[in-house]
């Protein structure tokens, strides 16, 4: 059997010519720069004046261009909190101590995000990530608010909790001991093994039926993975966080997502299985999205990993989407419509059934809740 061999920059760019005209950009860069990052390129944000665009002039560079190196940003946060009244989620608040993923997963919905930010949705937003560095300091005072109401916290809304800066500066751990020393409720989604640092507070938590934890499982395939998550935790290290968290009595769930077809929707049942013989308690599933910029990095994550079925998986997508790329509306944009889809969730529903995962992990308390102790800035007369 011949082994596989990924083709070389300048078959893609042909190829790019030949089959996708839409494709052809000249923005692509050089695979050797952007190793270990999912965006193929890096184009100007949205709301930029100026735009930036690699070519060719004819003089040929003495010197090799360098990698794309992470860049940390320290920031201060006014607010650390975050509301929304979305129909499709199932919280209210949440907390996200850091812009930007290294994970790099090229089909992150919040990459649009960082054109807020002045960056492109491309590889700067896996490279430079902003530290929210008073996150655990904005969190007591914001708890500490006498009109404030506990209600259940996610994190990894937006942006993982336990992405690679989480190892050097522990403001995920940070917020975590808040949440323990205040009795108040969370819920964490991560696709990193990292997770399993914090057994030590998330046990406690657990007791005080606090804590509720989804752990992303993409695919089993360790080679797949590294294509489509490149920084992430491996599959196998997931599962083992499952299995630790449901061992030290954390409630865990599976969270096969995003289903992208052709790509990785042949495994949604056997991610739930395995998931499931670790200890897993509930699965649930959401299907690939592409709004805004995401739409075009993942086109090109597709090009430069998978050419042959660039046209077939965006015919699926359009299928489940009205025609268009995406579809916006509530009620949908998670699931989406059509056959495919109706398949896909009948395949979860099925699935789900089989492994035992047709539960819903129990509701947090919040009546523990007990406002943290701030530090008086008003002087004493006396």
């Amino acid at each position: 059997m011949a082994l596989y061999q990924a083709p070389s920059f300048e078959a893609l760019e042909k190829l790019s010519r030949s089959r996708d005209a839409d494709l052809a950009r000249r923005e692509l860069v050089d695979p050797s720069r952007n190793r270990g990052r999912g965006a193929q390129s890096n184009r100007s944000g949205r709301f930029e004046k100026q735009v930036r665009e690699g070519f060719d002039d004819g003089w040929s560079s003495t010197e090799p261009m360098p990698a794309f190196e992470t860049i940390e940003h320290m920031e201060r946060a006014k607010t650390i909190i975050t509301t929304n009244d979305s129909p499709d989620i199932g919280f209210e608040r949440s907390i996200n101590a850091y812009r930007g993923c290294e994970h790099g997963c090229s089909y992150c919905f919040a990459r649009p995000t960082h054109a807020f930010l002045g960056h492109s949705a491309g590889i700067e937003f896996e490279r430079d990530i902003y530290v929210k560095t008073n996150a655990v300091e904005a969190l007591r005072s914001e708890l500490g608010a006498r009109n404030y109401k506990p209600k259940p916290i996610a994190m990894g809304t937006n942006t993982d909790p336990y992405q690679l800066s989480e190892r050097k500066h522990k403001l995920t751990r940070g917020i975590l001991e808040v949440m323990l020393e205040t009795r108040h409720p969370v819920m964490i989604t991560t696709k990193s093994a990292l997770i399993v640092r914090d057994l030590d507070i998330l046990t406690e938590l657990a007791k005080l039926n606090l804590v509720k934890v989804a752990i992303s499982m993409t695919t089993m395939d360790h080679k797949l993975s590294r294509k489509m998550e490149p920084r992430a935790s491996s599959p196998a290290r997931r599962l083992e966080a499952i299995r630790l968290l449901s061992e030290a009595g954390v409630p865990v769930a599976v969270f096969a997502s995003p289903m992208i077809p052709a790509i990785n929707d042949m495994e949604l049942e056997r991610i739930l299985d395995a998931a499931a013989a670790q200890g897993a308690k509930s699965a649930s599933m959401v299907l690939l999205r592409l709004p805004g910029e995401v739409r075009d990095i993942f086109r090109e994550w597709l090009l430069r990993h998978f050419p042959d079925r660039v046209r077939h998986v965006l015919a699926l997508v359009r299928d489940t989407r009205g025609g268009k790329d995406y579809d916006s509306r509530w009620g949908t944009r998670m699931t989406g419509e059509g056959p495919y889809a109706t398949l896909l969730r009948q395949r979860l529903d099925k699935a789900r059934e089989r492994y035992g995962l047709d539960v819903k992990l129990p509701g947090l308390r919040t009546d523990l809740f007990v406002a943290p102790k701030l530090e008086d800035k008003q002087m004493s007369l006396f």
